[in-house]
């Protein structure tokens, strides 16, 4: 009968040689297992690496839009913080026909902030847009992938800003403020 692996337990923090060695082990392990593993099962060890590595550039993309929004943040939570001032008095303006994307003091949520409205996009939403944003591509390719991830992720968006298609001169102004985060 085969020994079954219980799932390991949370660890401390490891020193670098030992997570070196600790990753040997798994990846010796894994080799070991691939010729006992018919193709679909490891087609769907593929599809969870992909997607792991997705997750981890999505993070490494997070954590550099908040440092690069760092300083914002902080000026900007004193903004708010002033006793008497509203919300509409806090808004920072950006020069782009009242546009402006700010971090909340925690870095887990950004605003967008419109003549109009504002928007809540999470830390990992806002990431994906910086990804989109600072992709390859023209200018209106770029506007249709945003386009197309609030149509399909986003579709409030739409309603707070009301952008009609990839020509929009909004959807421009937005691409520009995203690709600043990043």
């Amino acid at each position: 009968m085969a020994k079954q692996k219980t799932k390991p337990q949370a660890k401390p923090a490891k020193k670098a040689g030992a997570v070196d060695t600790e990753r040997e082990l798994l990846a010796k392990e894994l080799k070991g297992l691939i010729p006992k593993l018919d193709s679909e099962g490891l087609a769907f060890l593929v599809e969870q690496a992909r997607v792991h590595l997705y997750n981890m550039q999505v993070d490494e993309l997070n954590r550099a839009a908040i440092a690069a929004e760092a300083s914002a943040t902080t000026a900007a939570a004193r903004t708010r913080s002033v006793a008497g001032k509203s919300k509409t008095q806090a808004r920072p303006k950006s020069g782009r026909e009242g546009y402006s994307i700010v971090a909340s003091e925690s870095g887990s949520s950004f605003y967008l902030y419109c003549p109009n409205d504002e928007i809540m996009f999470s830390r990992g939403e806002m990431g994906q847009l910086v990804k989109i944003a600072n992709g390859k591509g023209t200018d209106l390719e770029i506007r249709e992938r945003l386009f197309t991830w609030f149509e399909r992720e986003r579709r409030d968006v739409f309603f707070a800003i009301s952008i009609a298609n990839k020509f929009d001169d909004k959807l421009k102004i937005l691409a520009g403020l995203i690709k600043k985060m990043g």
